[in-house]
C-alpha cells in the first residue's frame, strides 16, 4: 500500500479524503474498540494519531490496540521521535517550517533515523505550519515557536512553497488541539 500514492491520486481527481484524528494521550486501551467501530463505519479514509506531549509507549501501546479493530490505514504524525512506532502503516516526518526551533526543522529528524533505519513505515516528508488561534496551544509550548498569523495569507503561502521546494511532499496546517479558530 502507498499511502502517498494514493492520496496523490485523490488530489488529482479533486476526491476529498477524511482523516480521524486520535491523540494517544487522550484516549484509553478500552475506549478504541467502541470509537475504532465508529470510524469504520464513516466515510473516513485514513486514522491520524499523534500528539504535542505524549508519554513514552502511549503511542505504541494505542497504535496496537487501534490495528486489531481499524479497517484504515493508521498514520502517525509524532510530537517527539519517542513517538515513532512500526506498527503504524505511515509517518508523517513533520518539519515546523513555521517556527524556527532548528529541533523541530531537522534536530528530531536526525535523532529519529536509528528508528527509522530499518522500519518498513512508509515515510513521508511534511512541512507542518502553525496558525494561530487565539489561544497558546501545546505544539507552541513544546515547540517554543510562534503561530503564524491567520491573516497573512500570503506568508503562509509562501512557507508552503518553501516546504514543496525543500521536498516536503505534504503540507500539514494546523491550528492546534481545541483552537478557537480552526484553519
Amino acid at each position: 500500500m502507498n499511502i502517498y500514492q494514493d492520496i496523490q491520486n485523490a488530489v488529482f481527481s479533486n476526491k476529498r479524503l477524511l482523516a480521524v484524528l486520535i491523540d494517544p494521550d487522550k484516549m484509553r486501551a478500552e475506549q478504541v474498540e467502541p470509537f475504532i467501530k465508529k470510524v469504520n463505519a464513516t466515510k473516513a479514509n485514513y486514522i491520524f494519531v499523534g500528539g504535542s506531549e505524549v508519554e513514552e509507549q502511549a503511542t505504541e501501546r494505542i497504535v496496537s490496540e487501534i490495528k486489531k479493530f481499524a479497517q484504515l490505514p493508521i498514520l502517525i504524525f509524532p510530537g517527539d521521535v519517542t513517538q515513532i512506532t512500526n506498527k503504524a502503516n505511515a509517518l508523517l516526518f513533520l518539519s515546523l517550517i513555521s517556527g524556527r526551533n532548528s529541533d523541530y526543522l531537522i534536530g528530531k529528524h536526525v535523532e529519529a533515523v536509528k528508528k527509522l533505519k530499518n522500519s518498513k513505515l512508509e515515510v513521508i516528508p511534511t512541512g507542518y505550519i502553525l496558525i494561530e488561534n487565539g489561544k497558546q496551544t501545546s505544539v507552541e509550548k513544546v515547540s517554543h515557536t510562534k503561530p503564524m498569523s491567520r491573516d497573512n495569507i500570503q506568508e503562509i503561502a509562501d512557507t508552503a512553497k518553501a516546504g514543496e521546494l525543500l521536498g516536503m511532499r505534504m503540507i500539514y496546517l494546523e491550528a492546534g488541539s481545541g483552537a478557537l479558530h480552526p484553519v
